[in-house]
């Protein structure tokens, strides 16, 4: 079974958030909390939270492991993100990033356990991610424009759900299609021909 993959939809891992659009307890006017209304943090205040209590998390597990490094946290797109940068931290990426999916899926549980929502928090360790993201879209890049000029499919190799993503955006930009095909950890990404 393949799920074909465009633009905003080539997101495999979690659901988009939906805003509900009740308006029960606001003054419909403007919009402001009516009197024993309880506001709502706005979804940049929600990330920021999750955050927070990821950078918590991961300074408790830095001291735990007697490691050094600087925590960072921002909000990106619709999404929290934390780097942690220091001197030598390639024990927190493992081989291949395994010890970084693993570290991001405990933190997200850790997010999980204080807020009660999943979160789609995105972590990197000394840039490792963003390495990665420019290795995988001139990848893509290069796989785009083969599929282009041959016009037939291409499988790439088995990839993570960030490396997926990363090169269906890069395929959709393009204005092609992708799919991915596959069971973990044998999932793949095919690109489509126009």
């Amino acid at each position: 079974m393949s799920d074909q993959l465009t633009g905003a939809d080539a997101v495999e891992t979690e659901p988009a958030d939906t805003e509900s659009t009740d308006t029960e307890g606001t003054d419909s006017d403007a919009g402001e909390p009516t009197e024993g209304a309880s506001a709502r943090p706005s979804k940049v205040e929600r990330l920021e939270h999750e955050g927070d209590i990821a950078a918590d998390y991961l300074e408790e597990l830095l001291d735990i492991a007697d490691l050094d490094g600087d925590l960072d946290m921002d909000v990106e797109g619709d999404r929290a993100s934390v780097q942690i940068d220091g001197a030598d931290l390639s024990q927190l990426v493992g081989r291949n990033g395994e010890v970084l999916e693993a570290l991001q899926e405990l933190t997200r549980l850790a997010v999980y356990r204080e807020t009660g929502e999943r979160s789609r928090l995105m972590l990197d360790v000394g840039g490792h991610r963003a390495e990665q993201r420019k290795r995988l879209v001139a990848l893509a890049e290069t796989s785009i424009a083969e599929v282009k000029e041959s016009g037939e499919s291409l499988s790439l190799e088995p990839m993570s759900a960030f490396e997926r993503k990363v090169v269906h955006d890069a395929v959709a930009a393009a204005g092609l299609t992708s799919e991915s095909e596959g069971a973990e950890p044998k999932r793949h990404v095919v690109i489509l021909p126009a």
